[in-house]
């Protein structure tokens, strides 16, 4: 963070000191929420949650090197009592990212906001110092936390934006307002509780009615729920996808032998080719988005064509490719699942095993509501149809949807089954996996399939132990 006293974050958030000897004396290092990630120069805030309360580590924390605790009572060591822990984190955010001179890129949408987010750091680090969301830390708490981690260095900082509800994008671009908003996409993530996509829509477009005149919306050509966005803003729009008219826009899209996406890259400035070291060709819209981000910023179509291709997956659990020593494949794309997300990901899966055995190791997509059954069966039918080799469907009700539609549309009933849990298809896949096969595990996070991924890896690990 930007260094400030005491005595100025008391100001800003409204707080009162309390046994703070010197309010002079400055914050100098990050601001944190786990009594794990203190350095010395922090900020400790501290959240009351279900199981734990952060107060009770304000002694602790102090210890450790944190100049003071954010709280919202005293608790014995230097700290900034204010009413509420989460609206004063969300001030000093804004106080201090209107100091920074840096350049806000904000983005969200329903389908691979982290992909993106990634891609758009790696690129413009090549660029100029930016610091970006990490991992999926989107929310009221993580996106001001991610602010406050830059310094006077930043030049651009890149922040992904999550939503459940109408008003949220706008909560959240109050914090941290963005110069260059950009939409990915309007699915069907968390339809249960927005109630349509239409009300989806309304709420990603919330990005771009934030942004100022001499801003920049950065809007998905290829998605006409996201290019009608272009209606709810006075900034300068800009378009990417496949389209013919999008400004930023990818030709000749192929998918390589192994699964990773090779296109022709076109921006206004110039062309070039690009090959992704990601695998899928859903890659390729993210790619796009970053290079019109990329772009919109001054790097030339070479510059951002390299960084593209030179990229790497920088969030655990999202198409995360291991090659074990007996030639098994293992995809842990186990972080989150959408119905957008799930199709992808089985065309990735298709893409990387021609040739040899492919299983999709598959759990509920959540939030769905009166979409659920459809939407399951609609996956369980698209495993078939791509010529998966076996769907295992993992859990309870939606998992049985999964393996019905994969039965239903297949021609045997062989090419699907349904276990019980985890533990289920590890002994599953453990008995019958044969050396060459690719297997993708998919899920909605609170399913846990990562732990299937992380169980056949090790699996691979143990028998390289025996064979040596």
């Amino acid at each position: 963070m930007i260094a400030l006293s005491l005595a100025e974050i008391a100001a800003v958030v409204g707080g009162q000191t309390h046994d703070i000897p010197d309010p002079s004396v400055q914050v100098t290092g990050p601001v944190v929420r786990d009594s794990r990630e203190v350095v010395p120069g922090s900020l400790f805030a501290a959240f009351v949650g279900e199981r734990v309360d952060g107060h009770d580590y304000a002694r602790a924390v102090v210890q450790a090197g944190a100049v003071a605790v954010l709280a919202s009572r005293p608790v014995g060591v230097p700290a900034i009592v204010v009413e509420d822990v989460q609206s004063a984190l969300g001030a000093l955010a804004r106080h201090v990212v209107r100091r920074l001179g840096a350049t806000l890129v904000a983005l969200t949408g329903s389908a691979g906001k982290t992909s993106t987010k990634d891609l758009i750091a790696q690129v413009l680090q090549r660029k100029a110092p930016t610091v970006f969301t990490p991992q999926s830390l989107n929310n009221e708490i993580g996106l001001p936390l991610t602010a406050l981690s830059a310094t006077e260095e930043t030049k651009f900082l890149v922040l992904e934006m999550g939503a459940r509800g109408i008003g949220h994008i706008r909560y959240l671009t109050e914090l941290t307002p963005p110069r260059i908003g950009l939409v990915l996409n309007v699915g069907t993530a968390h339809i249960g509780e927005f109630g349509g996509r239409e009300q989806i829509a309304q709420a990603k477009g919330e990005m771009v009615e934030a942004l100022p005149e001499d801003g920049t919306a950065i809007l998905n050509a290829d998605d006409p729920l996201v290019r009608a966005m272009s209606s709810r803003t006075k900034a300068k729009v800009v378009l990417f996808g496949e389209s013919a008219e999008a400004d930023v826009r990818a030709e000749n899209v192929r998918l390589t032998d192994s699964g990773q996406p090779s296109f022709r890259l076109h921006t206004p400035s110039g062309a070039c080719d690009v090959t992704m070291r990601l695998y899928g060709e859903h890659h390729v819209s993210n790619a796009l988005a970053a290079a019109a981000v990329a772009h919109e910023l001054g790097m030339s179509a070479e510059e951002i064509a390299t960084a593209l291709s030179e990229a790497d997956s920088l969030s655990r659990w999202r198409m995360e490719v291991t090659e074990r020593p007996d030639g098994v494949t293992i995809v842990n794309d186990a972080y989150n699942a959408n119905p957008e997300s799930m199709r992808a990901a089985l065309r990735a899966l298709a893409a990387m095993g021609k040739g040899r055995r492919t299983w999709a190791v598959l759990g509920k997509m959540a939030e769905l509501g009166d979409e659920a059954l459809a939407e399951h069966d609609a996956v369980g039918r698209l495993a078939v149809r791509l010529n998966v080799s076996k769907l295992v469907a993992v859990g309870g009700i939606e998992a049985s949807w999964l393996q019905l539609g994969a039965y239903n549309e297949g021609s045997w009933g062989e090419e699907s089954v349904h276990v019980s849990d985890a533990q289920a298809a590890i002994d599953l896949l453990r008995s019958e996996l044969r050396p060459g096969d690719v297997v993708l595990v998919k899920a909605s996070r609170s399913v846990g399939l990562e732990s299937v991924a992380q169980a056949l890896v090790e699996t691979g690990a143990e028998g390289e132990g025996a064979a040596r």
